[in-house]
């Protein structure tokens, strides 16, 4: 967990219950009580709380707002941003208040997550850290972050100890991103470490949905995630191929074309 994200994850905490001791934190952020106590020592020389012998306290007056965490997706440098961004907003829109969904890691479940935000009573799953940090703030969304190993080139937690706390969860809908989505082959990435995690992820799901922008689609990589006949939904954006979504249509995909503009 990010240092910044842990620090305000304990913030959070603090101000939402008055007062929590230094177990109670340590609990918060799975992590040792004598790295809470170098938080919490950080938080207070910030004015953002005060410390007690036992744990700390908010401040009930002039409470200066919560920091913001760090950055874990960069996308300065992403030219199908407005893509990403449309259909994440029609994914949203699929969302049904009260429910449980799965978010897998990738730039545009990234966007989604931040348009998940105002719909009530909401379970939200994940393996991945920038998913996460989107949602941090969103108290009407009840948030499970699933371990594992953390692999740094997708922001996300893979392996068998993420892949097995998956098997003891269901959710409504799972929405899933790779690199290609083809006719033959599905959805696939080359990250094999994903891979087998985005399958236990679908694994979990009633209703698979792919979100792939147009640089995707017809494009095949290594490892097959998500099988043509077990996508439920493919949301992509106009400048996709068209022969390749009719293609899917045939085998059974509905597909939902977003527009950017």
């Amino acid at each position: 967990m990010l240092i910044a994200e842990r620090r305000r994850r304990i913030l959070e905490h603090v101000r939402l219950r008055g007062y929590a001791s230094f177990r109670d934190l340590a609990g918060v952020v799975g992590l040792s009580e004598s790295t809470v106590r170098r938080d919490l020592r950080a938080l207070a020389a910030d004015g953002l709380l005060t410390t007690t012998r036992g744990g700390a306290g908010r401040l009930d007056a002039g409470e200066r707002p919560l920091p913001e965490p760090v950055a874990v997706t960069d996308e300065s440098d992403d030219p199908v941003l407005s893509a990403r961004a449309a259909i994440a907003t029609r994914a949203a829109a699929l969302v049904e208040p009260g429910t449980a969904v799965l978010l897998g890691p990738g730039r545009t479940t990234y966007q989604l997550a931040g348009r998940l935000s105002a719909i009530q009573q909401l379970t939200v799953v994940t393996n991945s850290v920038p998913v996460t940090t989107a949602l941090l703030t969103a108290e009407n969304i009840d948030l499970v972050m699933v371990g594992g190993t953390l692999r740094r080139s997708i922001n996300a937690f893979v392996g068998p100890l993420t892949e097995g706390s998956l098997q003891k969860l269901r959710g409504a809908q799972v929405f899933v991103s790779g690199e290609g989505v083809t006719v033959e082959r599905g959805l696939t990435t080359p990250n094999v470490f994903a891979a087998a995690t985005d399958m236990a992820l679908v694994a979990a799901a009633q209703q698979v949905v792919v979100l792939a922008d147009h640089t995707k689609i017809g494009r095949d990589t290594m490892c097959q995630t998500v099988p043509t006949d077990r996508i439920d939904v493919l949301i992509t954006d106009r400048a996709a191929d068209p022969a390749t979504l009719d293609a899917l249509v045939a085998a059974g995909v509905d597909v939902l074309v977003a527009d950017p503009a």
